[in-house]
């Protein structure tokens, strides 16, 4: 490897030749040296998103020229000066200019304290100034069931172009002109609705301003509880218990499992479930259905429907796929739909005075609940969604200090009791394991002796594994994000690859990486695997659990006794199944 010799602030540093200076300084970061205090900032590059910085204070300062860090590539003998008067002056007003185009309302903005722009603009000594006038100012775009576009605060950084496009395959998001003069925009002219937009949140989770956000459903929740005749449950993803305590200032990845459910008693629901329970249910019924298709010569590759972002691009971009996708509605989905049948009976509440709220890491759980064939009990399984930071802002609205909760609190039982392998949905390939290890039992007749598949874990793209299982060889692949979907999928429709099972996760990472997920911003993302330690968070969960596969769950056994018979009954399909249409690609 050539490398070259440079001074960073008056340091020596040896580095690989050809990099960018930004490179550079992320490596020095690493070293943990003294430049550490004091890093090149950002506010357009992320990485793996954005690999250019044009915001004009991603700049510094070689033999007296000011250059850009992120597009400038080190040379032998190379001096950078981060810092100097001239580059403090120059990076102030880039982001005077960006102000100049910017609806300044950060009291009201759902990114205040979390927005990347207004860090900088502390940084750099900009002091609050009255909002922009409300006047000239562009509609938000609210076609979306999910989202919601502010283009009077976007900051031209194409983000969301770039994880949309080149992450996600779906290219929903547009951007005509350059710089400061660019306008980012939806494909399709009737709003991002109409652009085969699958509701990953993706761009939100990138955006470094408020420009994309979630659709807010907090005043809904508040109305149902604060309703004498209506009875609230409510159920929580596991990937929220490795994300929520972010926003409360823990570190990254600390499971706040206990603290959660009791936060959820405080707020006042009737009920506090955990959608590891559904997790479980849609194991009982999704392994079946594998086995089915196994022993009955049926389509395959069997492919997971736990993501409504994945079942949404597979409905625009793979129409012809739908058979292959599993006819199981997602935990989430499942639960609800046991709350308002098997619970609504056994506690002789009537189904239309449940309220069924669902606390998601996903935006796309909110466009899921409006689907058509959701409703196993003739009302809809689940009546509202809100992401891991609406749950949050709710707390922080109530006063609930999350840290002050009892860590070891429970879920209510028995909808509340899910196994270890109920856990490890939030992670990419956890599906997968978790079926696995329902499936290999129930194939082979034999107790596993390890229950981890070690080689569907991991953030890697793609997943590949064989296991030999009662003689047979069973080829299963795991795809984390939809631009690796798509490659995976292209390769089994031109016959590239022969695979029996295939787990999909529509965001990079799973679902600790959904996109109502606290954001993290690019500054710590650029260090920071976020999707690995927040996954490490629930495999020490499932690790610590004494059952740790689906068919051992008690709860779920006297289910199926009281309620469903066995997996896969015509009952199971009634209320625990569903269908799919396909869409095309509006562009």
């Amino acid at each position: 490897m050539s490398t070259v010799n440079i001074k960073i602030n008056g340091y020596d540093y040896t580095m690989k030749k050809g990099i960018t200076i930004l490179d550079a300084s992320f490596e020095t970061l690493k070293m943990q040296r003294e430049f550490m205090q004091q890093p090149i900032p950002t506010l357009y590059y992320m990485k793996g998103v954005q690999d250019v910085d044009q915001s004009g204070v991603c700049i510094v300062e070689v033999d007296g020229e000011i250059v850009n860090a992120s597009t400038t590539r080190i040379k032998e003998g190379m001096e950078i000066q981060t810092r100097t008067p001239a580059v403090m002056e120059a990076r102030k007003k880039a982001l005077a200019a960006i102000l100049e185009q910017h609806n300044k309302s950060c009291l009201y903005c759902f990114r205040s304290t979390s927005c990347e722009l207004q860090e900088l603009l502390k940084e750099y000594g900009f002091t609050d100034e009255p909002d922009l006038p409300k006047t000239n100012l562009e509609q938000l775009d609210l076609s979306s069931k999910v989202l919601i576009r502010d283009n009077n605060k976007c900051i031209k950084c194409k983000r969301c172009i770039n994880v949309c496009a080149k992450m996600q395959a779906v290219s929903a998001i547009a951007c005509t002109g350059d710089g400061l003069e660019a306008k980012i925009e939806p494909a399709s002219p009737a709003g991002l609705a109409a652009a085969s937009c699958v509701n990953c949140g993706q761009c939100v989770a990138v955006c470094p301003v408020g420009a994309l956000t979630e659709k807010t459903q907090m005043d809904e929740v508040k109305e149902a509880l604060n309703d004498p005749e209506k009875y609230v449950v409510v159920q929580v993803a596991p990937a929220v218990r490795a994300a929520l305590g972010e926003a409360f200032e823990f570190p990254i990845g600390v499971d706040v499992e206990g603290r959660m459910a009791e936060a959820l008693r405080h707020l006042g629901f009737d009920k506090v479930f955990d959608t590891k329970f559904g997790a479980d249910l849609t194991i009982m019924e999704e392994s079946n259905e594998l086995i089915e298709r196994l022993n009955n010569d049926g389509e395959l590759p069997l492919i997971t429907s736990c993501c409504p972002g994945w079942i949404k691009y597979a409905e625009h971009f793979y129409p012809d796929m739908l058979e292959n996708i599993s006819s199981c509605k997602s935990p989430h989905q499942m639960q609800g739909a046991i709350v308002k049948t098997y619970l609504a009976n056994q506690e002789h509440i009537a189904k239309e005075n449940i309220v069924m709220v669902s606390v998601m890491p996903c935006t796309a759980k909110k466009f899921e609940i409006t689907r058509e064939d959701e409703c196993g009990a003739g009302v809809p399984d689940v009546d509202i969604v809100i992401t891991t930071n609406e749950l949050a802002q709710m707390l922080k609205d109530a006063e609930i200090q999350l840290e002050a909760m009892n860590p070891n609190s429970k879920f209510d039982l028995p909808l509340g009791f899910g196994t270890g392998a109920a856990v490890i949905f939030g992670v990419t390939g956890g599906v997968m394991e978790a079926a696995l290890r329902t499936a290999v039992e129930t194939l082979t007749g034999e107790e596993l002796k390890n229950v981890e598949f070690q080689e569907v874990r991991g953030t890697e793209g793609i997943k590949e594994a064989t296991y030999n299982v009662a003689g047979m060889d069973i080829n299963v692949a795991v795809a984390s994000g939809l631009g690796n979907a798509r490659k995976l999928l292209d390769k089994v429709k031109s016959g590239e690859a022969n695979y029996h099972f295939i787990e999909i996760m529509g965001c990079p990472g799973g679902c600790v990486n959904g996109g109502g997920q606290p954001q993290v911003r690019g500054s710590v993302r650029n260090f920071t695997d976020v999707r690995a330690i927040r996954a490490k968070a629930l495999y020490d969960n499932d690790a610590a659990k004494t059952i740790r596969k689906s068919h051992e769950n008690p709860a779920i056994q006297q289910l199926y006794k009281e309620y469903f018979g066995e997996p896969g009954s015509h009952k199971a399909h009634e209320v625990l199944h569903t269908t799919y249409v396909k869409r095309v690609i509006n562009k």
